[in-house]
C-alpha cells in the first residue's frame, strides 16, 4: 500500500469513527492498548445485610420498624409457613391438584411487601403469595382459589396458586415465566405519563432471569426511565437447575449495570435488610424516575412444586442444613 493511500485511508477512518461514536450512546475514551475486561479479575457485588449470624443488628441502616409492625410481619411469615404445610398435605391427599410452597423465602417476600405502599402495583411470579397476604388477601380467598370454587376471583378458571387481586393492586399470576416483567414496565411507563407517584414491582426468580422477556424489560425500563422495581428471588435453583449451571457471571444484580440502572444485592433471609433495601429502592425509583434491580439471595427449602422431587438433584442433607440455619 502506498504512503499516500494509507494517509487517505487513515483520514477516512478517523472521520468515520469520530462521527459515529457519539451516536452509539456509549460514554467512552479512546485507547491504543487492546484490553479485555476479565470478570474473574473484577470484584463481585457485595450482599447487604443488617443482622449478623447471631441475629444482632450490626449497622445503622436498619429500618425503623415499630413493635407493632414487627409483630404483624412475624404473624404473616408464620401464617404463610403453616398454610404452606397444610396445602402441601392437601395436594398429597388429592384435595387440590397442584401447589407450590414458599419455604425458606418468607422473609424475602413478606419483607418486600411490607416495604411497599398500597399504591404500588405488583406483578408476581408464583412464589409470592405472601405479598397477597400482606395486602389483605385472606386465607379464605386463598382456599377459594386453590380449591377452584365459584367464590374465587377468577371463578375457578385458573389452576391453583394463580391468585388475582385487582382490588389489592396485584395483577394475576401467570404460569408462563417472565411474561409479567415487561408488562410491569409498560404499567410503570403508563403511570409515569399520568404523573402517578408510585412504583411498579416485578417479582421473578433467577431462573426466569434467563428469559428474553427480562432482558427486554430491563432495557426498556432503563431507556424510558420507568420507576420500576425488579425484585429477583435468587433461591439457588430453577426447578432442578442450580445456579452453577444457569450462569457463569456474578449472579443477577450485575446485569443491571449493562442496562444503565442501579442495582442491589441483599441477604434475602435477613428481613431487616430486605425491608431496608426495598424501601430505599422505592424512594430512589420515584425520586429519579428510574428502575432499580434488587437481587435477594435466599434458598428454596422445599421442592419446586408438588410435581417435583428435589432429592433427584440435591441431597437431603443440603436442604435440611439450610433449613436449620434459617
Amino acid at each position: 500500500m502506498s504512503f499516500r493511500l494509507a494517509q487517505k485511508l487513515k483520514r477516512s477512518c478517523t472521520r468515520l469513527v469520530s462521527s459515529a461514536l457519539p451516536r452509539t450512546g456509549s460514554k467512552t475514551n479512546f485507547t491504543h492498548d487492546l484490553q479485555y475486561l476479565n470478570p474473574h479479575e473484577m470484584p463481585t457485588i457485595p450482599t447487604f445485610r443488617v443482622l449478623d449470624n447471631h441475629g444482632n443488628i450490626k449497622t445503622s441502616d436498619a429500618p425503623k420498624l415499630t413493635d407493632e409492625e414487627l409483630v404483624e410481619i412475624y404473624k404473616k411469615m408464620s401464617l404463610l409457613s403453616k398454610m404452606d404445610k397444610i396445602l402441601l398435605q392437601s395436594q398429597r391427599q388429592g384435595r387440590v391438584s397442584f401447589y407450590m410452597t414458599c419455604s425458606g423465602e418468607e422473609a424475602a417476600v413478606i419483607g418486600s411487601a411490607a416495604a411497599l405502599q398500597d399504591v404500588d402495583t405488583v406483578f408476581t411470579q408464583y412464589r409470592e403469595v405472601g405479598v397477597f397476604m400482606w395486602r389483605g388477601f385472606t386465607l379464605q380467598d386463598i382456599m377459594h382459589q386453590c380449591f377452584s370454587t365459584h367464590k374465587d376471583n377468577t371463578k375457578g378458571r385458573q389452576m391453583p396458586i394463580h391468585y388475582s387481586a385487582k382490588h389489592l393492586n396485584i395483577q394475576c399470576v401467570s404460569s408462563t415465566l417472565a411474561t409479567q416483567v415487561p408488562n410491569a414496565v409498560g404499567y410503570a411507563y403508563s403511570n409515569k405519563i399520568k404523573g402517578i407517584n408510585a412504583v411498579t414491582v416485578a417479582f421473578f426468580g433467577e431462573g426466569a432471569a434467563s428469559e428474553g422477556d427480562v432482558h427486554a424489560a430491563m432495557n426498556m425500563a432503563a431507556v424510558l426511565r420507568c420507576p420500576t422495581l425488579f425484585i429477583c428471588r435468587n433461591n439457588g435453583y430453577a426447578i432442578s437447575t442450580s445456579t452453577e449451571d444457569q450462569y457463569a457471571g456474578d449472579g443477577i444484580a450485575v446485569r443491571a449495570i449493562g442496562y444503565g440502572m442501579r442495582s442491589l444485592r441483599v441477604d434475602g433471609n435477613d428481613l431487616f435488610a430486605v425491608h431496608r433495601a426495598v424501601s430505599d429502592a422505592r424512594k430512589v425509583a420515584i425520586e429519579n424516575s428510574c428502575p432499580v434491580l434488587i437481587e435477594l439471595m435466599t434458598y428454596r427449602v422445599g421442592h419446586h412444586s408438588t410435581s417435583d422431587d428435589s432429592t433427584a438433584y440435591r441431597s437431603i442433607d443440603e436442604s435440611k442444613l439450610l433449613e436449620q440455619g434459617r
